[in-house]
Formats: structure tokens, sequence, C-alpha cells
């Protein structure tokens, strides 16, 4: 049974399954993240022992197929998983994200000995993976992209550096795209990377706005061998995976975004409760009462939308891709501006590191670039309705 949209209310309506799933992911963040995250945040500390923990939960591989260890959920119960998450902490529930991109890359386009090679340890949580497309001079134009890889004997030579990698250098496993042919989409293929292969190094970490329990740095290819029986599906093959990829890792980070945002939210709510001002709590005046119910109103127009396009991609609809463009767009900005609004709501206290909220602010400003800035959603959108 499928979830749905109840026609008197505009409710969705999440089955039995997807509410135990939803429960799951939302105690395991409030006991082993939430406690944390601060922490994690102020140190710069990748909690790699605490990711690891969600192997046993299934959420190594969510939409991985089980014969190889995957929980073969779907995209929706994966929003789900990634919603809850982030209410604890948004940057914990984006790397969850991005490995499970890569590993469902692995998954949906790798042979069966390519599979049962990499994606037990994966989605066990054994191994962690990076997903490795943006370069230096390269972002929104990933057609562009200037590391290359040509074929010696039996491996494939990498030269080049790619930017902005979330967990490089933590990661075991590297999702790669390189160049094996001509300029343009069609000469890009997709190699997977062992951390311990000759010639991979790594970049600084970066110093960053948010997501600071995440490592950033670039992976930089030096005359690297990779062995060619990890080159993933055919040489010029590459582009169409790394863009199969971004539809779900699109809908993941609004997801990110939703948790955040109903997490500042709620933390906008308890405050007002307390806080008084003029002899009254501050949620008894009637403009901050109006501003609350457009934040709530904004929060559940996104949620509505982000589980619609996840049942689209789960069905494989025609037009699963631009409503996932769509709600990545409309989610990340309103998650974002609800955060902001839950700052600006706790006064000077939602600047100070301590009530979470900046934490909650820095960390969703990143969710409008990354995975496509939303100002390309809007290109692919309009280019679905014009015919291009």
């Amino acid at each position: 049974m499928d979830a749905a949209v109840d026609a008197g209310t505009g409710q969705f309506e999440l089955n039995e399954e997807q509410r135990a799933i939803q429960e799951m992911a939302r105690a395991f963040a409030s006991d082993r993240v939430a406690p944390n995250a601060l922490d994690w945040d102020k140190a710069k500390h990748f909690p790699a022992d605490v990711i690891r923990e969600t192997g046993p939960l299934g959420l190594g591989g969510i939409y991985v197929r089980d014969d190889v260890g995957g929980s073969a959920l779907g995209r929706l119960d994966a929003v789900l998983i990634f919603e809850a998450l982030a209410h604890a902490d948004p940057a914990f529930s984006s790397f969850i994200s991005i490995h499970n991109m890569a590993a469902s890359m692995i998954d949906r386009f790798g042979s069966d000995e390519q599979r049962q090679r990499f994606l037990p340890k994966l989605t066990s949580m054994e191994w962690l993976a990076s997903y490795c497309l943006t370069e230096p001079g390269s972002g929104s134009d990933a057609a562009a992209l200037k590391t290359r890889a040509v074929k010696s004997g039996g491996d494939y030579v990498l030269n080049g550096a790619k930017q902005f990698i979330s967990g490089a250098g933590d990661s075991d496993l590297y999702v790669v795209m390189a160049r094996t042919g001509a300029d343009g989409p069609k000469g890009i293929s997709t190699f997977v990377v062992s951390k311990d292969a000759p010639g991979l190094s790594f970049g600084a970490n970066e110093h960053k706005m948010g997501w600071h329990m995440q490592s950033t740095r670039q992976v930089i290819f030096e005359n690297c061998k990779v062995p060619a029986e990890n080159l993933l599906a055919a040489e010029g093959a590459g582009f169409g995976i790394a863009m199969a990829g971004l539809d779900g890792g699109r809908l993941n980070i609004a997801a990110c975004s939703l948790g955040g945002a109903q997490s500042a939210l709620d933390k906008a709510l308890a405050y007002t409760a307390e806080r008084k001002a003029f002899g009254s709590k501050i949620n008894q005046f009637q403009a901050l009462q109006f501003r609350l119910a457009d934040m709530e109103t904004e929060l559940q127009a996104a949620r509505i939308f982000l589980y619609a396009a996840a049942s689209k991609l789960d069905r494989k609809a025609s037009d699963a891709g631009k409503w996932s463009a769509m709600a990545k767009r409309f989610v990340t900005d309103i998650g974002f501006d609800i955060a902001n609004q839950a700052l600006q709501l706790h006064g000077g206290y939602g600047y100070l590191h301590d009530y979470g909220i900046e934490k909650l602010v820095r960390d969703l400003r990143v969710h409008q670039i990354l995975e496509g800035t939303n100002e390309i959603m809007r290109v692919i959108i309009a280019r679905t309705l014009i015919g291009r």
C-alpha cells in the first residue's frame, strides 16, 4: 500500500510501514545525533562511529537491493528517513544521503560482480562513500569536467581534481566522474575509486559557513591507478549515471532542509512560549502569531510537495525529473527562510551557538547550492515547460 493524499483534508497519509520507518529514524536521531550535534559542529568533528551505527538500521543502502544487504525501500521512504535525521542535525543527515546516492549508483549501474564486491560493505556502513562530480573549474556546468581517465593495460590512469567533496579523506570509496572521450557529456565515464588507490590524495579540510561536522576537501588524482574492472557500466555512460543519481539526491537534500526547518520552527515555538516582553509572553502578540502561522503553512506546503515528488520518482512518472527539480528549489528555499525567521524570533539569543538556531541557518544555506543550484533547478523546470 502506497502513501496517498487524502482528497478531503489534503493530508499526505503514510502507511503503517512508512510510519514505522519514520519513527525508527526519529528515535535514532533523538538518541544518538541530537545530543551531540552542537559539539560536533563546534569541534568540526566527523562522527564516523555514529554514522556507522546507522548500518545495522538499514540506512547504509536505503534503496539498494536486498541481495547485497540493502533495504530496498522507495524514495518516499528515504525522504522520511532524511527528514527525521535532519531534525537532529541536517549535516549528519546530508552525509547519510550522499553515501546512499553513491551506493545506489553502484547498485543500479554496476555489474553483478561489482555489486557483490562493493555493496555489502557499503550497506553495512563498514565502508563510507562519497560522490565526486564537481570540479574547481566546472560547478553547474558538470558536462565541462576536465578530470581525465586514460586506459593503460588493465588500469585507468586518472588525473585531475574534484572540489567540495563531502567526506573526502574520511570515506573509503569515491564514485568519480572522469573524461574518457571527447568534450561534452558523451565523453564522461564513472569509476569506483578506493581510498588507498595509488596517486589519490586529498586537499585541506575547507573552512565553511556550515556543515562543520562533515569534512569537505578536494579529491586529487595524480596518475591515480584504478583497475579497469572498477568502471561502472561502459565508457561514455558516466554523465547519465551522474544525472540519474541527482534526481533522488535533490529530493534527499530537500528532505534535509525540511527536517532542519521543522527543528527551527519547533525551537521558535518553545522559545516564544517562554520569553516575555512588555508583561506578556511574546507568542501572545498578533504580529508574531501571524509569522508563526505563515511559517507553519509554508512548511506543510513544502512537505506535501516533497512527498508528492518522491512518490512520482517511486512510480517512475514521466515528469519525475521536473518534480524533483521543483521540490528541491521550493523546499530548500522555504527551509532556509523558516530557519532564518526562527533566528529572528529568538532575537539576540538566536545568534548564540548554544540555542542551535544559528547552526540550522548555516547548515541549510548550502542546500540552495548543492545537488544543482536553485538557479539551475529553474533552468531544468523551464526547459520541460517550453520543450527544450
